[in-house]
Formats: C-alpha cells, sequence, structure tokens
C-alpha cells in the first residue's frame, strides 16, 4: 500500500484523475479494452469532472459502478446516475456503461446475467475506491448480511449485501474482484478517514473489509 498525501482536495481530484487516464491509456496499449470501476457517493465526482474530458479511446473503455443500490438508475440514491451525470460525459459520453440494476426484477433473480455482462471486463483494468469511517468500501459493510459470503476467496463476481439500516439491498463487487485490479485507487479526506485506514490494517476484514482490497493499492489522501 502506498499512500500519497495532497495540500488539498483539488489538487487531489485533478491528479486522480490524471493517474487514472494514464493507467487506461497504457492498459489499451496492449488490450483492445478496457475497464473501470468506480465508487459512487460524492468522492469521486470532482475527479469525474476532470477525468470526463481526458483524451483517451473512450468507445473502448467499459465503466460500472463498484456496487449499486437496488434502484431505478433515475433515483437520486442511484450510483449509475451519479456516473452517467458526472463522468459520462465530455469525451467519456463514449463509453460503454455496464448497468448493475434491472427493472422490474429482484436481486436474486437478475445477478446472474449481470455477472455474465462484466465477466470479459475482469480482471477490472482500473479500480476507483472510497471508504467510509466505519471501514467499508463499495458495499462491503461491517457487519451486514451477505459481507461473509462475499469476503470469500472463491466468491463470485457480484454478492447481494442487505444493510439493516436503508431500506434497499444492495450489489456490490466481491472483495475477490475489486483486489484483483490491476490498478487500484482509494480516494479519503480527513483525518478520521486516515486514522480509520490506519485501525483497518489491524482488524479482520469482517471487522474492515477495506482491509481485504489493500494489495498493491495507491491511496490518495487529503485533509
Amino acid at each position: 500500500m502506498n499512500i500519497i498525501e495532497y495540500a488539498d482536495r483539488d489538487m487531489l481530484a485533478i491528479d486522480v484523475a490524471n493517474q487514472i487516464a494514464e493507467d487506461l491509456n497504457t492498459h489499451l496499449l496492449s488490450h483492445e479494452t478496457a475497464s473501470v470501476a468506480v465508487a459512487g457517493g460524492t468522492t469521486p465526482a470532482p475527479i469525474f469532472d476532470d477525468l470526463c474530458a481526458a483524451d483517451l479511446a473512450w468507445s473502448r473503455i467499459r465503466v460500472m459502478a463498484t456496487d449499486e443500490r437496488w434502484v431505478d438508475s433515475n433515483s437520486d440514491r442511484s450510483n449509475a446516475r451519479m456516473i452517467r451525470e458526472r463522468l459520462l460525459v465530455n469525451r467519456a459520453a463514449a463509453a460503454k456503461f455496464v448497468p448493475f440494476y434491472v427493472q422490474n426484477q429482484d436481486p436474486e433473480d437478475a445477478i446472474g446475467g449481470i455477472e455474465a455482462s462484466i465477466s470479459s471486463d475482469l480482471p477490472i483494468s482500473v479500480l476507483l475506491l472510497g471508504m467510509g469511517e466505519d471501514m467499508h468500501t463499495a458495499s462491503l459493510f461491517p457487519g451486514v448480511q451477505g459481507l461473509r459470503a462475499a469476503l470469500e476467496p472463491t466468491a463470485p463476481a457480484l454478492a447481494i449485501l442487505r444493510p439493516d439500516s436503508q431500506p434497499e439491498a444492495r450489489i456490490s463487487l466481491s472483495a475477490r474482484v475489486l483486489d484483483a485490479a490491476i490498478s487500484k485507487h482509494l480516494v479519503i479526506y480527513g483525518a478520521e478517514k486516515r486514522k480509520a485506514l490506519q485501525r483497518a490494517l489491524l482488524l479482520p476484514a469482517e471487522e474492515a473489509p477495506i482491509g481485504a482490497v489493500l494489495t498493491a493499492m495507491t491511496v490518495h489522501w487529503a485533509p
């Protein structure tokens, strides 16, 4: 794990966007396509604002969320909506987005088809993760129903998680798939998350799921 510190969040966003673009371009030099899995929420949005303008062969890039709430893609709670509005614009509008939500189906019925749709994108070329102060990443929350299965070394590519505190199920890339990404970036802000990351190194993954995906991770931190 390598930690890069920045003076402020604006500098971090610009640098991370540049690094992701460079990683994708490097991958495309020797592969026909590249895949990028990105976190939802508010943390990556400023990075997307810069990344979407990168001069890349976007038509050869497939974009997916690291995880998704089981809600319609037009919902305010949808990661797909945020990715569509902040990343899949400008030059990046030419990229192919792979959704993790299927309308009018239960996640248990839909997950097989979603896994099939991403099978050719694995291992993920570039991964962008965030982390909560509870040391969760993607939808791998400590104690959540489905976590143990999602942490198994032989887990399927996708897992269904059901947080007690939230009204809907979530679909998440499993820890195995997240950790196997070729280029990996974790963005965290503030002193509390920096402390949480250090705690995670001393705890089992069931208590600190981020610890299961830190192999060769580049951590980007700003106050």
